[in-house]
C-alpha cells in the first residue's frame, strides 16, 4: 500500500514556513495538549492510522509519525515547525492515494486541529511512551483487544467507541469469523498475522465473540 506522503510535506511544509506561506495560517502558539492527546486517540481517529509511540497507536494505514519525524528533530527541525507542518497536514488531507485509503482534509478544525498538532509535533520522533510489544500482552483477549484493536471498533465490553471499523456490538461476529478477520485483515484493516500468535488471534477472538452486543 502506498502510504501518504508525509515525508515530502516536511520538506514542503518547512519551506513554506520559511516563505510565510500557509494553509490558514500558522500555528498561535496557545495549544491543549491534552485535548489534543484526546482527540489523536478518540474522535479524530488519528491513532487507528498513524503509528506514534506515546499515543499507544499501531496504525498502519498511513505513515509511521515517529519514522517520519525522528530524522528531521535529529537535523534540528524544530517544534513548532514539525507543529505547523502537521497541521497544514490535517487541513490538506494527503489528496488522492493509488491503491490506499486517503487522508480526509479537515478531520479536525480550528483550535481541535492546533491541539492536535501540537501534540503530535510534542512527541512524534522522541522515543517516548513505547507501547509494550505484544509478546507482554499474554493471551488476555481483552488487553490486546483494547491494544490493537479497539482505536477502529465499537465494542462496550472494552470501553472502545472507534467508527473506523464495524461497531462489533452490532454486527456480533462469530469467533471463526474474527479469527479470519484478525489473521487475514481486509479492507481497511490489516492482517495481524505474524504480529500476534496464533493463541492470541484466538485469545481476542474469543473476547470479542463473547462480549459483543452485551
Amino acid at each position: 500500500m502506498r502510504r501518504w506522503a508525509l515525508g515530502v510535506a516536511v520538506g514542503l511544509g518547512a519551506a513554506l514556513l520559511a516563505a510565510g506561506c500557509g494553509t490558514g495560517g500558522a500555528a498561535k502558539g496557545t495549544s491543549d495538549l491534552a485535548n489534543g492527546q484526546k482527540l489523536f486517540t478518540g474522535t479524530a481517529t488519528c491513532s487507528a492510522c498513524h503509528t506514534l509511540a506515546a499515543a499507544g497507536s499501531t496504525g498502519t494505514i498511513g505513515p509511521n509519525l515517529d519514522d517520519a519525524f525522528r530524522g528531521a528533530r535529529e537535523q534540528g527541525l524544530s517544534q513548532s515547525t514539525i507543529e505547523n507542518v502537521v497541521l497544514d497536514q490535517i487541513r490538506l488531507g494527503s489528496g488522492a492515494v493509488t491503491g490506499g485509503t486517503p487522508m480526509p482534509a479537515n478531520l479536525v478544525h480550528g483550535q481541535d486541529a492546533q491541539d492536535v498538532a501540537a501534540y503530535v509535533a510534542s512527541v512524534a520522533g522522541t522515543g517516548s511512551a513505547t507501547p509494550p510489544p505484544p509478546s507482554q500482552l499474554g493471551t488476555d483477549g481483552k488487553a490486546i483487544f483494547k491494544a490493537d484493536c479497539s482505536s477502529c471498533h465499537t465494542l462496550k465490553a472494552a470501553g472502545s467507541t472507534g467508527t473506523v471499523g464495524p461497531n462489533l456490538d452490532q454486527l456480533k461476529p462469530k469467533q471463526a469469523t474474527v479469527v479470519h478477520q484478525v489473521t487475514n485483515g481486509g479492507a481497511v484493516m490489516p492482517a495481524f498475522k505474524g504480529k500476534l500468535s496464533p493463541a492470541q488471534i484466538q485469545a481476542v477472538a474469543t473476547f470479542v465473540s463473547s462480549s459483543a452486543g452485551k
